[in-house]
């Protein structure tokens, strides 16, 4: 169907490599020409090897599987005839251990804040069905294990 590309660079900064004393900082490239800093977690590589201003994978994840969900909600909710004139999201993900030991983001909860205008207002039966579809046809939430809930 579609190819989607990522560039992703790194650039050793010293002579410590070796001794695990070197940067996580990297930069993600996009196809359109959006460059993104990026660097390991501060909560996995401390400070100074990682960058608390940069985006990592982790959060990465989470922001993806969110904007997934969100860009689907707003395709369902146009098809049903529900106008949305704002969608935030804080989006939450859980990295804990899987039965080998391996860290992973095992759940994602969704905390969407949606302004509706015009007349037609979703009852919460809908707005829930529609939650349900979003999750159905986003690409990302489909492509992984993780848990992906609404709360």
């Amino acid at each position: 169907m579609s190819q989607h590309k990522a560039t992703v660079s790194w650039k050793s900064d010293n002579e410590t490599f070796l001794q695990g004393k070197f940067t996580r900082i990297h930069t993600w490239t996009f196809d359109g020409g959006a460059v993104v800093q990026a660097s390991a977690s501060p909560s996995v590589v401390p400070a100074p090897w990682s960058s608390t201003a940069a985006v990592d994978p982790e959060e990465a994840f989470v922001a993806s599987v969110s904007s997934c969900h969100m860009l689907t909600f707003l395709y369902e909710a146009r098809k049903a005839g529900f106008r949305i004139d704002a969608y935030d999201d804080e989006a939450v993900g859980e990295l804990t251990k899987n039965e080998k030991g391996v860290p992973w983001i095992s759940k994602i909860v969704l905390h969407p804040r949606i302004v509706y205008g015009g007349d037609k207002r979703p009852t919460p039966d809908d707005e829930a069905q529609l939650h349900h579809k979003a999750h159905e046809g986003c690409f990302i939430a489909q492509s992984v294990k993780t848990d992906v809930t609404v709360g």
